[in-house]
């Protein structure tokens, strides 16, 4: 659809609108059925009628349509108008296969999201995703009041749902770069990749404050270090953000996950496979809010709009539950004005009881509800808590408040579709330099004996490890899918392919390290070796050793060279304390993503390496949680350099 036939459809909708809602609406009935929610997507809008001229008429339009007035003035004559099932209907976030446009118009959804992997199912091209979000957004204009949704994603290291979207270093790398210009850069792209696919709205980013890296969402923190977390956190956002939200090149950030999912205890969680992810941290509020909430309020100072509440709980209390903390502390004490989302399904484990679960979450202070499947039966349950007296309408009309502010903000009344303006630029070259500067900056240099980095560029190299030309392994997990995966999954530069581009002497790759039929022996082995993807608590792990086969790859090689560098890919810091003597360097590379060619860039001496440690680095197990235990193996900010 054009923006003059939106536009057009929307002017009308005003003028009509005043004989049907000049006053309050009458409330329609109570949705009782569900409508078809069969999970094939909708990648395409569906063939709107041609647009008609609005006929003449003495009535202004509405308050809430004119972009002349201010931001509050619009909401509250918006909200004057609306029926309880539509502000319900907007407080309802749903995940994309779980509904047919259809149901949005009938049900008033306020918002959809695409989970990890949630790419359109007719392929994951920039124009499917646009055409994907445009089908849900004519649905939602397809309302008496024309109310747009707002569509998100987890676009947390680039739009990293989206095939060939340039993929940068997850935040624990980015963390290690110490340099808040870099980020607010990486935002900016990233908002304006996002953007691009019709998607205002992304979950990033993470402001927690990991104090024990076992936890499986440890790279997705910038560091263990309250302080770097918040400068670093208010850096990414405003580049997100921008300056005005309603520009097509920028996004709705989501600082998450409020508050304390960083801090919680080994052995906590009661969510099955999960040992810190969902946990419970159990501490003081003194040391809550020394640790934990700083970063929230850095972000609040910045401009942040929404904000979303983490599936873990303090003391036992789920924090979807927390009315001090949501309520008095962040709404009240922080002064936060956005609205507050609701993480996937996360209301849920408040309570067996359904009812109690909504009753409690909502009365606590989220906004919105990440559903993500049933919506029927929350907006159900929703309208039952009314009737009784459960939740009050001046609760609700406080978080569509909120949620409309945004919208308002973020110019989707005026734009609701897709801009493709900057669809070329996704995954550009210009981009994956900035992404690949953010790899060379990202790289924390842990030893380097005899001087063995930077390499000559002609010498003779034995490259050993399968992760070396693994897109996917270097990228980590929430790459294409949730949890990643190995392989050639998009577009990018594999550690191999940067060095066999860089060098100019003989290159010979084999991934289990064997390179016997090739003599004499090579002047350096490098071997790449680490973790594979995963992402949440799929990654919780109780042991960060190397493997066996990995220690004994770097034995083989050091046989077969005379110097050996160790290229570690970890969404943490890994135990190797045993292994350090065996090899002369030792790079964490952490999860940079599809630019490998900026850790061939720090090897080969064309860039210094110059990043620290964001966490700090343990000698054993033993010093699990972060603190623990005696002297590390490496402290936090430490970091050899090549700048000479």
């Amino acid at each position: 659809m054009t923006a003059r036939r939106c536009l057009s459809k929307i002017f009308l909708g005003g003028i009509l609108l005043l004989t049907a809602v000049a006053c309050q609406q009458q409330p329609a009935p109570a949705p009782t059925s569900p409508p078809d929610t069969a999970t094939t997507d909708a990648t395409s809008p569906t063939e709107a009628a041609p647009a008609v001229e609005p006929t003449p008429s003495s009535e202004p339009i509405p308050s809430y349509l004119n972009q002349e007035l201010p931001t509050a003035e619009r909401v509250e004559d918006l909200l004057g108008r609306m029926t309880l099932e539509e502000k319900i209907g907007q407080m309802t976030l749903v995940e994309k296969n779980s509904i047919q446009p259809t149901a949005v118009t009938t049900y008033f959804i306020g918002g959809i999201l695409s989970g990890g992997g949630g790419y359109p199912s007719e392929g994951n091209t920039p124009e499917n995703w646009a055409a994907m979000v445009d089908s849900y957004q004519e649905a939602a204009l397809s309302t008496p009041l024309a109310i747009p949704i707002i569509y998100g994603v987890d676009a947390v290291h680039g739009h990293n749902n989206l095939k060939d979207a340039t993929i940068f270093p997850h935040n624990i790398g980015l963390g290690a770069t110490r340099n808040p210009e870099l980020l607010r850069q990486i935002g900016q792209i990233t908002a304006v990749e996002t953007r691009a696919t019709g998607i205002p709205w992304n979950y990033a980013p993470v402001i927690a404050v990991p104090q024990d890296i076992r936890w499986g969402r440890t790279y997705e923190a910038f560091s263990e270090n309250t302080e770097l977390v918040s400068e670093l956190g208010v850096a990414y956002m405003q580049g997100l953000q921008g300056e005005d939200l309603a520009a097509v090149t920028a996004v709705l950030a989501t600082p998450k996950h409020y508050i304390g999912d960083g801090g919680t205890a080994w052995g906590s969680s009661h969510t099955q496979n999960y040992m810190l992810d969902q946990g419970d941290m159990q501490v003081d509020e003194a040391t809550l809010r020394a640790l934990h909430l700083p970063p929230y309020q850095a972000a609040i100072d910045a401009g942040a709009q929404s904000i979303m509440v983490s599936f873990s709980s303090w003391n036992g209390t789920k924090m979807h539950a927390q009315k001090y903390l949501l309520h008095d502390v962040l709404k009240g004490e922080l002064g936060f004005t956005g609205f507050l989302v609701s993480d996937w399904q996360a209301i849920d484990q408040i309570s067996p009881n359904f009812y109690n679960a909504v009753v409690t979450s909502i009365n606590a202070g989220v906004d919105m509800n990440m559903v993500p499947y049933d919506y029927l039966r929350f907006i159900n349950t929703m309208l039952t808590a009314v009737e009784n007296g459960d939740i009050t309408e001046a609760r609700i009309d406080d978080a569509v408040r909120r949620i409309l502010t945004a919208k308002f903000d973020l110019g989707l009344f005026e734009n609701p579709y897709a801009d493709t303006t900057h669809i070329g630029l996704i995954g550009s070259a210009e981009h994956r330099v900035i992404a690949q500067e953010a790899v060379s900056q990202s790289l924390v240099l842990l030893q380097n004996e005899n001087e063995t980095l930077p390499l000559s560029k002609d010498a003779r190299i034995f490259v050993a490890g399968t992760f070396a030309d693994d897109i996917g392994v270097q990228s980590g997990g929430w790459t294409i899918e949730w949890q990643g995966r190995s392989g050639n999954i998009t577009a990018g530069t594999t550690i191999l392919e940067a060095i066999e581009a860089t060098a100019t002497g003989e290159v010979q790759f084999n991934k289990f390290g064997r390179f016997e039929e090739f003599s004499p022996p090579a002047d350096v082995g490098i071997v790449v070796l680490g973790e594979l993807p995963y992402a949440e608590g799929w990654g919780d792990a109780a042991d960060l050793s190397l493997s066996d086969s990995d220690v004994e790859m770097i034995r083989r090689v050091g046989e077969q060279a005379e110097q050996v560098v160790v290229v570690l890919l970890s969404g943490r810091p890994l135990l190797i304390t045993d292994a350090l003597p065996l090899a002369d360097a030792w790079i964490a590379a952490w999860l940079p993503g599809t630019e490998g060619q900026g850790i061939a860039d720090n090897l080969f001496g064309d860039h210094p390496f110059t990043g620290t440690l964001p966490y700090t680095w343990p000698a054993s197990m033993d010093q699990l949680p972060l603190g623990t235990g005696g002297e590390p193996l490496f402290p936090f900010g430490y970091g050899l350099t090549t700048d000479n």
